[in-house]
């Protein structure tokens, strides 16, 4: 049995101070992690309330596909700016895509 799509859905907010960072930081990622093996697709979008918001959506083939991407050296590097970067704990959706079965 293949295993299932997975899509993550990732928040993060920004300090006011570095929100413009944080899209900085998710463009230098865009090539890398959509070249990767198991990427489907890599999004990213801004809140347009609250500017300090980003939502990340990326659909990946497998978890295992997923888990080497956060093990890939610009993403490790970008996660560790973090705790400068952010006002509070990144917020992690994991879901199954269900509506394009047959």
């Amino acid at each position: 049995m293949m295993p299932e799509q997975l899509t993550l859905i990732a928040k993060l907010t920004a300090k006011p101070e570095t929100a413009d960072d944080i899209g900085e930081g998710l463009s230098a990622l865009l090539v890398q992690t959509r070249s990767e093996e198991g990427s489907i697709d890599y999004h990213f979008h801004r809140d347009n309330d609250d500017p300090t918001v980003w939502i990340i959506y990326e659909n990946w083939r497998s978890r295992a596909d997923l888990d080497a991407h956060f093990e890939q050296p610009y993403t490790k590097a970008f996660m560790d700016r973090f705790p400068e970067l952010l006002r509070k704990g990144v917020e992690l959706n994991y879901c199954t895509m269900v509506s394009l079965r047959p």
